[in-house]
């Protein structure tokens, strides 16, 4: 089996969310990627806004597109990174976003996606599509591995609000 068809795969057998066919104009769909790499997390910042805080991967689920194709697209986007696969849905969350000045509320999805390559330890990547406002520039991410069982940093807007979720099956197996 290929790498795209046990994606595929595996996507027939997590999916079972179904999102509304309109958004609302206050909830924002969202997928999140806690990426994992042995017992390390993908954590990124971005050097140009630092007020952006450390978060993992995430986007905005595009109309009509399914959470796990979204966190895959949204992975691939922001990091660069080849041959992750999809291996738990972990929960959903709503937040609310005004404490960021944003009339909106933020349905998250979370998954953890897994890296099989060697990767290196540090690295920049542009994200080339911004989905929220084309047109802008590309934004710049740094990205670095964080060791799970320490050294967490405190991740901005409850990114990491289903870590310990993530702990669990990952302990457990």
């Amino acid at each position: 089996m290929s790498e795209e068809e046990s994606q595929e795969h595996v996507f027939l057998l997590i999916s079972n969310i179904d999102l509304p066919e309109v958004y609302n104009g206050k909830i924002v769909y969202k997928s999140f990627a806690y990426i994992t790499y042995h017992n390390h997390l993908l954590v990124f910042s971005q050097p140009y806004a630092p007020e952006a805080g450390i978060q993992v991967p995430a986007g905005t689920i595009e109309k009509n597109e399914h959470p796990e194709k979204a966190v895959l697209r949204e992975a691939f986007e922001e990091t660069g990174l080849k041959g992750l696969t999809l291996n738990y849905f972990l929960g959903e969350h709503e937040r609310d976003m005004s404490d960021f000045g944003r009339d909106e509320i933020h349905h998250r999805y979370f998954y953890h996606l897994q890296y099989h390559r060697e990767p290196v330890s540090i690295w920049q990547h542009e994200e080339l599509y911004h989905s929220s406002e084309p047109g802008l520039e590309p934004i710049i991410f740094e990205f670095s591995w964080v060791p799970l069982s320490h050294g967490i940093p405190a991740l901005i807007a409850d990114h990491g609000i289903m870590l310990p979720r993530l702990l669990e099956i990952l302990y457990a197996h």
